[in-house]
């Protein structure tokens, strides 16, 4: 798989349990090494580099995490999970760490006094504001979002969203957004990047994924979509099998074994991910 994230850059990746793309995001950070192909920050190719030479990419690179509650560690205060970045590059005096800290706070919606407390005091939406400030205390160029909002309730979500998309315009920010949720991916995101068994399948901006899906899993994702309307009848579409191993994919197209449209030589060659309208990619022989 293929793509670039912009400056100032949302970029969603949405597709079913298991088609890697937590693992994509963590061989971006270098937190898993890649087996093939590069990653390139900024021009900089840092794919091979060792760890001494990562470390001043490190505070470039940031990640939310999925769940708020395993990725706080509950021993520490807030205010020095917050900090502990800080204490490992920025090189700051104490009460420049603590001033900085309260600043951060304040910027994703929490109290100062709240710096003093422990993770387990919070609530979800504080916790996940919580690993917010934390992902920002270095200013970072971009943010690894793994499904940061798939463990909250559903109006935390959007104030979670929304406190994002507030930040990435006031801090030019750059995303890898990661969910199952189309409609959050819809909300936030610039371009969407849809992956089926571990391989990028489309991509474009965000209206022309809805309006007019080109591969055969994009069209079944959209379809599977409740309608918020009990007298609007929708057509789904319904895929048949299970996905096949990562380890053992099969020959040609991956999707071959589920795709309603398959012909004879979707078993035969794989295709290539290609523009098909403009700034439209697809990876489908028929389309």
């Amino acid at each position: 798989m293929s793509f670039s994230v912009g400056t100032g850059e949302t970029l969603g990746i949405v597709g079913e349990s298991g088609c890697g793309k937590s693992t994509t995001g963590k061989v971006i950070l270098r937190l898993e090494e890649p087996t093939s192909g590069r990653v390139l920050l900024k021009g900089k190719d840092i794919t091979g580099i060792s760890r001494r030479e990562m470390h001043p990419y490190r505070r470039q690179m940031q990640v939310i995490f999925q769940d708020p509650y395993a990725s706080l560690n509950q021993r520490m205060r807030a205010g020095d999970i917050v900090g502990e970045p800080l204490g490992n590059y920025a090189g700051l005096t104490a009460a420049e760490r603590r001033a900085k800290v309260a600043q951060l706070f304040e910027k994703v919606g929490l109290r100062q006094d709240a710096m003093h407390r422990f993770p387990y005091e919070f609530s979800g939406g504080q916790r996940q504001r919580l690993g917010i400030a934390r992902a920002l205390a270095l200013n970072p160029e971009i943010i690894i979002a793994d499904e940061p909002v798939s463990a909250l309730d559903v109006s935390v979500q959007a104030q979670v969203i929304n406190l994002m998309m507030d930040l990435q315009q006031e801090l030019g920010l750059s995303y890898l957004f990661i969910a199952h949720d189309l409609a959050v991916v819809q909300h936030i995101s610039h371009r969407i990047g849809v992956m089926y068994l571990g391989k990028l399948v489309e991509i474009t901006d965000k209206r022309s994924l809805f309006r007019a899906p080109q591969h055969p899993y994009t069209e079944a994702l959209l379809a599977s979509v409740p309608v918020p309307d009990p007298r609007r009848r929708k057509t789904r579409t319904v895929l048949k099998g299970d996905v096949p191993s990562p380890m053992k994919p099969p020959r040609g197209c991956n999707f071959n074994t589920r795709c309603p449209i398959a012909v004879e030589r979707c078993f035969r060659e794989e295709p290539p991910l290609r523009e098909v309208a403009p700034g439209h990619m697809a990876a489908c022989h028929l389309r």
